[in-house]
């Protein structure tokens, strides 16, 4: 399989460039394609060219035996079908044998999401008298208040943050750009921190950068950095919470619907090219459509 690292280099550029994916999406995509050059291998198969349809069902019986989740499996599949639609349209090979390939159904999974009084304990927390407690406040009020991914929350430009208008101009997947609206409590956190703290970490810097927020030695704050932030203010906090950080996201789009968003609406703030994937949390707001229900039927209570 000489021609490996060739297909892999072109697919990856393309990728990058063309499809404009994040560096995290590309491992994962990278990792199944070389778990499947290895099972190839085990296969006596010479190369991707040669691949059929009976070896691609071998290749995932193999990954159930494994006891890999359905949501893992679509993984790879999604992974491999694209990695051949690519190597087909570059014509370097003449089928692709995933293609045929269904995704297994998932597990419908509920979205974990923090109540109001966990966010108002987390609110609490940071210090607003130094410079990294000023960035963290900034930063769990912009997450809540926007929904934005953690990537995008990273990728943001001071230039990109309007303090007049309250908006962020939010560069999404597939290099789509989105406005994204923000409340007085964001506006006030960014506003301290871009007056204070952001000043003072970027002094720090051994050379200027335009992010938004930026570690203790004035670098761009990193996706784990910001995992890193979250996990020491959920320590301080008095309950047992376990917190990522899509799970603001999660938090932002639940509370949105339940208090009577529009599904459209919420789509759009997300970033969700497909309605579907915002759909996931419409299940959250089913206790609220009961108490409508309850409180305004005129026959849901006996003798009302």
């Amino acid at each position: 399989m000489a021609n490996v690292k060739n297909f892999l280099t072109l697919f990856i550029e393309y990728l990058q460039i063309e499809k404009n994916y994040s560096k995290y999406t590309i491992v994962g995509y990278i990792s199944s394609i070389e778990e499947f050059e290895t099972f190839l291998k085990v296969q006596g198969i010479k190369g991707f060219e040669d691949v059929t349809y009976p070896d691609v069902r071998i290749f995932l019986t193999e990954a159930h035996e494994k006891g890999l989740t359905r949501r893992t499996i679509s993984k790879k599949i999604s992974a491999l079908r694209s990695f051949y639609k690519f190597l087909l349209r570059e014509k370097l090979v003449k089928d692709n044998p995933f293609q045929l390939v269904s995704l297994p159904k998932q597990d419908k999974r509920i979205p974990k999401f923090l109540y109001e009084k966990e966010l108002e304990e987390l609110f609490r927390i940071s210090d607003l008298d130094t410079p990294l407690g000023q960035r963290n406040q900034a930063l769990l009020e912009l997450l809540y208040a926007t929904g934005m991914r953690v990537s995008e929350l990273c990728s943001l430009k001071e230039s990109e943050v309007d303090l007049f208008l309250d908006t962020v101009l939010v560069h999404g997947k597939g290099r789509k750009q989105r406005y994204i609206p923000f409340g007085s409590y964001a506006r006030e956190a960014l506003d301290l921190y871009f007056q204070n703290g952001r000043r003072i970490l970027l002094s720090k810097a051994k050379e200027p950068n335009p992010f938004v927020f930026l570690n203790q030695r004035g670098g761009p704050l990193t996706p784990r950095g910001v995992r890193y932030i979250l996990e020491e203010l959920v320590k301080k906090t008095s309950g047992t919470l376990h917190i990522h950080p899509h799970m603001l996201r999660h938090t932002f789009a639940t509370h949105l619907l339940n208090e009577g968003a529009d599904l459209r609406s919420v789509q759009e703030l997300l970033g969700h090219s497909n309605l579907s994937s915002t759909q996931v949390y419409t299940h959250v707001s089913k206790d609220m459509l009961r108490k409508t229900y309850m409180s305004h039927h005129p026959r849901a209570h006996k003798g009302k």
